[in-house]
């Protein structure tokens, strides 16, 4: 979901929603994942957290 290059654009809202969707795991493991994934982004002023396929990412 992250983009590698950084003159790609952002992922689109449905890109974020299969991500929610496909990750497998409790409601609230994939709401804590992501919170942090969110915050790594808003912290470092960046696109992607680091942490490919997780939720937030």
């Amino acid at each position: 979901m992250c983009a590698p290059d950084p003159n790609q654009a952002r992922p689109s809202l449905g890109a974020v929603v299969a991500n929610w969707r496909s990750y497998e795991g409790p409601f609230h493991t994939k709401l804590r994942l992501a919170l942090r994934n969110n915050w790594i982004k808003l912290r470092t002023r960046s696109d992607c957290c680091g942490n490919l396929g997780e939720p937030g990412c």
